[in-house]
């Protein structure tokens, strides 16, 4: 009897857990904070830059999973619209003074996210045979809610 409680329980536990990260997570759906830009392969100026303020109340951890870090808005931040070349590596990036992380749903639907794979504490994402099409992108502050002051740059060349 105890056995089945427990099961029971557990199944019940995680049914929330589901529940409530649904209901959490980023909707790339909806329309960017600070807009968007459609670019093709060889664009200029390279690069490609947006200043915007970081961070979101929502924990990307918890909402995303994986090797996502921090604090995100729920709609995108900025929207980048994306022709591919079959040379050109594609660099997302952040530069700020504070500690930021970036969280990108990418054209085949997946979550890519970085902390500190820049330079410092920036965080950058680099797809070397990059997917046509819509990259939501979602500029996060590590370790807690606050807003921050951040650059986001999109290059073919260089990653902050």
């Amino acid at each position: 009897m105890l056995r089945k409680l427990s099961i029971s329980t557990a199944v019940s536990a995680l049914a929330v857990l589901a529940v409530t990260g649904a209901a959490g997570a980023q909707d790339w759906r909806l329309n960017p904070a600070y807009g968007g830009v459609s670019l093709s392969t060889g664009f200029t100026p390279d690069p490609y830059v947006v200043n915007l303020q970081s961070g979101g109340s929502i924990d990307a951890s918890r909402s995303i999973g994986g090797n996502c870090r921090g604090f995100v808005a729920n709609a995108p931040d900025y929207r980048l619209q994306y022709s591919a070349g079959s040379v050109l590596p594609l660099i997302i990036s952040v530069n700020s003074n504070s500690d930021t992380t970036l969280v990108v749903n990418g054209p085949d639907g997946r979550w890519y996210c970085d902390d500190d794979g820049g330079q410092g504490l920036n965080p950058s994402l680099r797809w070397n045979t990059p997917m046509s099409g819509q990259y939501d992108i979602y500029v996060g502050t590590y370790g807690d809610a606050s807003y921050r002051n951040a650059t986001l740059s999109i290059s073919e060349l260089n990653s902050y």
